[in-house]
């Protein structure tokens, strides 16, 4: 049965108004942290998001902890090994690191494509979380074959499925991975935080509102449990999941054991 870790890679002091569609009126600290996925089989290592690198922690003011490659190297993934890479969608977040993967094919949505590089980058608001060069870096994957395209829901590997939601932005999926306990749902930036999907508060990053609001019921029904819902960015998850090892102690968790 398949391991499933999160990894934390890089983090930023955030206070809570940031983090709700319409502000909040207790402003006090609420951190985020930045994480990428491994689903490790005996078979098959599937990746989950890229991470970014030092330009865009610069640029963007956020502490780069470790690169991707190095943050998997903690639970013994190989980077450079790696096959298969899913993008939950192209922020620099998320796709700022494709270089650290130079055996793997990319899977995304076509609409996700479609999102970074059309009309929608014209508005400063919707391109403010792309980064133009990791979207060019994988238009160049496309055309090297080594892009995978999904055209909504979709099983590339058995036991591993994903999921067109919308929301965020355009092409937004999210990751569900069978394991002992039953559906576990990487939820990435379809739920920033656990308040948001648990509260019914959207994160204020948003393409489509209504999209986004109706995943979270996707987020439900394809969980064994809203326990098995994983969010993008909370520091919560370091607390709410074992460690991968002793030695991994706010860094990794092990997802497909459940709660601690």
């Amino acid at each position: 049965m398949r391991r499933v870790y999160a990894v934390k890679y890089a983090e930023r002091e955030a206070r809570r108004p940031e983090h709700f569609l319409g502000g909040d009126p207790h402003d006090v600290p609420m951190p985020m942290d930045y994480f990428v996925w491994a689903v490790v089989s005996e078979r098959e290592t599937w990746v989950v998001d890229t991470g970014f690198g030092v330009l865009d922690a610069e640029l963007r003011q956020r502490r780069l902890l470790r690169p991707a490659d190095e943050a998997l190297a903690i639970v013994g993934v190989d980077a450079a090994s790696v096959t298969d890479v899913i993008l939950t969608h192209l922020h620099y977040d998320h796709a700022g690191g494709l270089e650290h993967f130079p055996n793997a094919r990319f899977h995304v949505q076509e609409r996700e494509m479609a999102f970074a590089t059309g009309r929608h980058m014209t508005e400063p608001a919707q391109r403010h979380g792309f980064t133009a060069g990791h979207v060019a870096s994988l238009v160049q994957l496309v055309h090297d074959g080594r892009v995978v395209f999904h055209d909504g829901d979709d099983e590339p590997v058995s036991g591993v499925s994903v999921h067109l939601l919308g929301g965020h932005t355009d092409g937004m999926q999210v990751v569900r991975v069978e394991t002992e306990r039953g559906g576990l749902v990487l939820a990435s930036d379809s739920s920033h935080y656990y308040e948001n999907f648990e509260t019914g508060r959207p994160f204020p990053i948003v393409f489509d509102v209504d999209a986004m609001v109706a995943g979270w019921r996707v987020l439900h029904a394809l969980s064994g449990s809203p326990d098995a819902i994983v969010p993008g960015h909370d520091p919560l998850v370091l607390d709410r999941y074992p460690v991968a090892d002793p030695a991994t102690e706010g860094v990794a968790v092990r997802l497909d054991l459940g709660r601690r």
